[in-house]
């Protein structure tokens, strides 16, 4: 262990791979984001929390299982000449799981008046919401700690950059939640990212990369666009109020 603490690269290992992590953890805030904007304040903080803590929690006992996960990438069957691992199978149902509830949500959207009177309410929304929040973290969980295993040998850095991400992740969750909740445009800007996050995790699943920087790309500029409209309404909002 003490030798980590004096390694120039193990230093820069943790560094690169915090940065990886953080970047894949964006996936994850912006989900956690558009699932609790259904539920009250006050549970949506609560689910926020156990959201993120499972998210932590998975991503270790993973990296305690390095040679079964390992293992999920070796083909358990073949078809039309492709083979299919555990990993392949689990982005393919975790991206459906995305796309169908994206899309759910957006018709909801859609269909449903503006206003609080959408938002659910209950201990049955809340359970509802923390077992989705599960699926997906087993979901993100998995390709992020496969990533980290790609990255570094030495399972001290993983775990070190693992929870530096979900820290990262615990204090943007909020700022970011509440952002998404007060801007119902932004809303919708998030659900079609989830759309685009759950077919990138299929075609990952068939053996089809698309390159995350793409993803990530069109993510920051359609936010950077959305940034601007929400401060020109504001600023709208100002000069008619003090034109009256």
């Amino acid at each position: 262990m003490m030798h980590l603490l004096t390694s120039p690269e193990a230093w820069a290992a943790l560094l690169t791979l915090t940065a990886l992590e953080i970047v894949l953890g964006i996936d994850n805030v912006i989900f956690l984001s558009v699932i609790v904007s259904r539920i009250p304040e006050k549970q949506a903080h609560r689910a926020r929390q156990i959201g993120l803590a499972l998210a932590l929690i998975f991503r270790i006992i993973l990296l305690s299982l390095l040679v079964w996960l390992i293992g999920l990438t070796a083909p358990v069957f073949s078809f039309s000449g492709y083979g299919f691992s555990w990993r392949d199978l689990i982005l393919i149902g975790g991206g459906l799981f995305l796309i169908a509830k994206a899309t759910h949500e957006i018709h909801a959207e859609v269909e449903a008046d503006d206003g609080e009177g959408d938002r659910e309410s209950g201990g049955n929304a809340f359970f509802w919401v923390i077992v989705q929040i599960i699926i997906i973290d087993i979901v993100f969980s998995l390709d992020s700690i496969i990533t980290a295993i790609g990255m570094a040998q030495d399972i001290e850095i993983m775990i070190a950059a693992v929870v530096i991400a979900c820290l990262v992740m615990y204090i943007s969750s909020g700022p970011v939640s509440r952002f998404v909740a007060e801007h119902p445009t932004t809303k919708m800007l998030a659900l079609a990212f989830l759309v685009l996050i759950g077919v990138a995790l299929v075609a990952d699943g068939f053996q089809f990369h698309i390159p995350r920087g793409y993803i990530y790309f069109a993510i920051a500029f359609s936010a950077a666009v959305e940034f601007f409209n929400v401060l020109a309404k504001r600023n709208r909002r100002k000069v008619r109020k003090s034109s009256v």
